[in-house]
């Protein structure tokens, strides 16, 4: 795992290039490299920040040249020794052991040819010296980031979007499409960028420039061909056998040449990964999370640390307990400047915890269970649109006199907070919309009216054109399968946008690597040749894979209550971060310049204080979304927190 950055056609590239890749340090603290070449009238410059996993030696050292290639790569390619040995049959001689000198030459043999054949998580730029070209390509689930800004002929790109935002000098103009985007989600979608010239280079693509100026993309994979084929491997009765599936992608995500960890919360995905990995890791070290008990019990969380340590003592797995009680005063711009975009999900402190404290003990490899609910429809939400389905048959009547009921309880008292009046109120809220509007509400923070509501009604129509957009991703597809739909959208917006972002920002923050293995091609296809009724049966979700597990874990993990791999919020608001949020609706930087309403902001508070509403997350994520952009428009971002 690396931070990669370049230039092509820039002015003063080298100066630029080297202030990208200095940005950058803490993804790669174990060496710097930069590569420059003539173009014409321009160079082309391409840096490079290492984290040494595969290949310890110089010999895996970048950017790498060879033989007129040059590549600067982030990533990791898990059936690199497969690859190597076809190569090496076809007259290939290598230097080293690193995957990224596989992928220069599995470039050099095919071409863009090549990026279907990789399985693995990467981002990276190579440039030919011979055509004058350079070429920019991401894996094909977006586990890996790559932001890009163009200005005329001239590139630039980076790893992370601060890094363009610093070498630009605080000249790039926020994107208030996507301002209200993260509003919506609590995350920018991977179709959007915060700031307007910057943009992601889409999942399972690529992008080429050439010499006279001409920029051409191209698509080498595609979630939804893979959703098609996997509904006809179903259709005909071909079921794939996904615990094989599992076994060997995680197998394949403990390629390393440093010792590999994994994050444990006692939950079914990240017990059943740490009990493979113990099969060829014994004595495998991981790593799990508790809370302060005034906050779990105020949150009512579930006791995750019981069912991490019964995980722990039957596999013999190294267990390491972190206890959750940061400074969130301290750590809120802090995380703000590492997500590089705002994303108000409080699961990245926790990642950014839990892997400082593996890299204080050596660790740079952890292996995660994230992709799971998405791809095998473990969230509730995915099981409540499903009961959604069986509640619009209820009379009418009734659903509005239970609705009346539901509304008037309260979420908390000032000594403790209620989930199942919390669940039951986010589930009227979206029980009787039509599928896709449901299952939009169903998991973003706000209605259309509430978020119409929120902002400045200069931009009613970007709230249009982002509820759009959402329909149009999730109705772009073949399937005829209501979950798989729902587990399709989740993969092509839920899971890069969010979890990916947050899981590769926070962890690289710690200079440590997150290897996801249910993100993984095999594993995706094998996903989408199960039918929904064999993902949500009865009121269980993610059936299929707990059955995959029950030949390892014992019943009472893989069919324990879903954990939550977040924080305790409605604690945190109403003691840590009660003046700040007062601060912030009263004065802040977004109420006063008129992007958020400060009316709806109080009676937000007020709601949430007296106990009627639990906006906490919501609240959260303005929180975030006021540091970021205090720090996006005073042109701080150069610098961290």
């Amino acid at each position: 795992m690396c931070g990669i950055a370049g230039t092509y056609r820039w002015p003063d590239g080298k100066a630029v290039t080297d202030r990208l890749t200095d940005v950058l340090a803490h993804r790669g603290p174990d060496g710097a490299g930069r590569y420059g070449h003539p173009l014409g009238d321009g160079e082309v410059q391409l840096g490079h920040r290492r984290l040494a996993i595969i290949d310890l030696t110089g010999t895996g050292a970048q950017p790498m040249v060879s033989d007129g290639l040059a590549l600067t790569y982030n990533g990791e390619l898990y059936n690199a020794p497969a690859l190597r040995a076809e190569l090496a049959a076809a007259g290939v001689r290598f230097r080293g052991t690193s995957d990224t000198e596989v992928v220069l030459e599995s470039w050099r043999r095919w071409g863009t040819d090549c990026l279907p054949r990789l399985r693995g998580m990467f981002a990276f730029g190579i440039f030919d010296e011979r055509t004058g070209d350079l070429v920019l390509a991401r894996d094909q689930l977006g586990i890996k980031p790559l932001f890009l800004l163009r200005r005329g002929t001239g590139l630039m790109f980076a790893s992370e979007l601060k890094a363009l935002a610093a070498v630009t000098g605080g000249s790039l103009e926020v994107d208030h499409a996507a301002l209200v985007a993260s509003l919506l989600y609590y995350w920018v979608p991977d179709s959007r960028c915060a700031f307007r010239e910057a943009e992601k280079l889409p999942p399972g693509s690529w992008l080429r420039c050439r010499p006279d100026g001409r920029v051409e993309r191209g698509q080498y994979w595609n979630l939804r061909d893979i959703a098609d084929e996997g509904q006809e491997l179903a259709r005909s009765g071909e079921q794939p056998d996904l615990a094989a599936v599992v076994e060997e992608s995680t197998r394949q995500h403990m390629l390393s040449d440093v010792p590999v960890a994994t994050f444990l919360s006692g939950g079914l995905d990240s017990s059943y990964l740490t009990a493979l990995a113990a099969r060829h890791q014994p004595g495998i070290s991981a790593y799990t999370i508790g809370f302060r008990a005034e906050d779990a019990k105020f949150e009512a969380m579930p006791d995750d640390l019981r069912h991490a340590r019964r995980v722990a003592e039957q596999f013999g797995v190294d267990l390491h307990e972190i206890e959750i009680a940061p400074n969130v005063l301290d750590l809120l711009p802090r995380m703000t400047y590492h997500l590089d975009e705002p994303i108000g999900d409080p699961a990245a402190i926790n990642t950014f915890l839990i892997c400082s404290a593996a890299r204080e003990a050596g660790v740079k490899v952890m292996l995660s269970g994230m992709g799971a609910d998405e791809l095998f429809a473990g969230y509730r939400k995915h099981l409540a649109n499903v009961l959604a389905l069986r509640y619009q048959r209820i009379p009418r009547p009734l659903r509005r006199g239970l609705s009346a009921t539901v509304d008037r309880l309260p979420v908390a008292t000032s000594r403790r907070g209620f989930r199942s009046v919390r669940f039951a109120k986010r589930f009227l809220s979206f029980a009787d919309l039509p599928e896709e509007t449901a299952f939009r509400r169903s998991y973003t923070m706000y209605d259309r009216d509430e978020l119409l509501a929120l902002v400045d009604p200069d931009l009613a129509g970007t709230v249009d054109d982002v509820l759009t957009e959402h329909a149009d991703v999730y109705e772009d597809n073949g399937l005829d399968d209501f979950v798989n739909r729902m587990c399709l959208g989740d993969a092509r917006m839920f899971l890069p946008g969010l979890n990916l972002a947050y899981t590769d920002r926070s962890s690289m923050a710690a200079s440590t690597e997150v290897r996801v293995p249910y993100v993984d091609v095999e594993v995706v296809k094998a996903a989408f040749a199960v039918p929904g009724d064999r993902k949500i049966v009865g009121r269980q979700g993610k059936a299929v894979l707990k059955k995959a597990a029950t030949s390892v874990l014992p019943d009472e993990i893989v069919y324990r209550p879903k954990g939550l791999f977040s924080a305790p919020l409605r604690a945190w608001m109403s003691r840590d971060l009660a003046p700040l949020v007062r601060e912030v609706v009263h004065d802040g930087l977004l109420v006063n310049s008129g992007i958020l309403n400060r009316e709806a902001l109080s009676r937000m508070v007020a709601q949430d204080a007296a106990g009627q509403r639990d906006f906490s997350k919501h609240l959260w994520h303005v929180l975030t979304l006021e540091h970021w952009y205090r720090s996006a428009t005073s042109g701080s971002r150069s610098q961290a927190a």
